[in-house]
């Protein structure tokens, strides 16, 4: 039997992977999961225009530092995962889009806890648009606030991106 694709935008791709209506003709011009984010274990938990909800299980045994506590690094790659995700869901095919820089504020150490990311679009710009990303812990208080600008890219600038 041949199944013809369904080429859905990246939001509408996401919202059905998210709510467990995605069938397996159902495709988006972006990869997903990206494969940082299966090797990590990273989870949309929640998605919108401009915005992104990313889970991780961290624990400082698998993912810690020198000092026994959850890598900064790791909360880096989650919220740039995050912010990443929610600018996807304003690309259209043909656009792909890269960071431009990344800023973290380290608020407080974490050892174990389901952490939640953050992203949405402070200011959502024809090429150039600036997120902001907190993570929490299960408690609820803040860990990280992270600050991104994301360029889009289209055409030639965004072949094999």
């Amino acid at each position: 039997m041949n199944h013809v694709a369904n080429t859905l935008s990246v939001l509408e791709y996401l919202r059905r992977q998210l709510d467990g209506s995605l069938e397996s003709e159902d495709v988006t011009h972006m990869l997903y999961p990206t494969a940082i984010s299966r090797l990590l274990g990273f989870r949309i938990v929640e998605i919108g225009q401009a915005m992104a909800v990313i889970e991780l299980d961290a624990d400082a045994e698998c993912h810690g530092n020198q000092q026994g506590t959850v890598h900064g690094g790791l909360l880096c790659e989650l919220a740039d995962a995050a912010i990443g995700t929610a600018h996807s869901t304003l690309m259209e095919a043909g656009e792909s889009f890269t960071s431009i820089d990344l800023k973290a504020t380290f608020l407080r150490p974490v050892w174990q806890s389901r952490l939640r990311a953050h992203a949405r679009v402070m200011h959502g710009g024809r090429t150039i648009s600036h997120y902001l990303c907190d993570i929490t812990r299960e408690d609820g208080k803040v860990i990280a606030s992270v600050s991104s600008a994301v360029m889009t890219l289209r055409g030639d600038r965004a072949q094999a991106r």
